[in-house]
């Protein structure tokens, strides 16, 4: 590990773990959606369950400055598929960028670099 290595903690780390494929799935689901038909609105029930797993993430970025540009959506405003893959897009782009800052090789291991 190098000195000036960033440091996470084991909480985030595994919940990194555990929604990074979750919001992976989601992101190509809501792709294929939005190339069939991207004006199409969500449901109140697939909001909920989109913000659900957005609110984790959120746990894992609450530190990082791209938190600053991820919003939750909006029950009220009744989005459409293509206004979700744009969201989910960040939320993907917020996520790889954090694994990239606190996993990496220690040696001859991969690992995260927790505290």
């Amino acid at each position: 590990m190098k000195i000036d290595q960033k440091q996470t903690s084991l909480v985030k780390a595994e919940l990194h773990e555990v929604t990074m494929p979750l919001i992976d799935a989601m992101h190509i689901e809501f792709k294929e959606l939005s190339k069939k038909k991207p004006e199409a609105v969500l449901s109140k029930n697939k909001v909920k369950i989109v913000n659900r797993l957005l609110e984790s993430c959120r746990k894992v970025l609450d530190s990082e400055t791209s938190l600053d540009y991820l919003d939750l959506i909006d029950e009220d405003d009744i989005p459409q598929n293509s206004d979700v893959v744009l969201m989910l897009s960040q939320y993907v782009a917020a996520m790889k960028q954090f694994k990239s800052a606190y996993y990496g090789l220690d040696g001859a291991v991969r690992r995260w670099f927790t505290e």
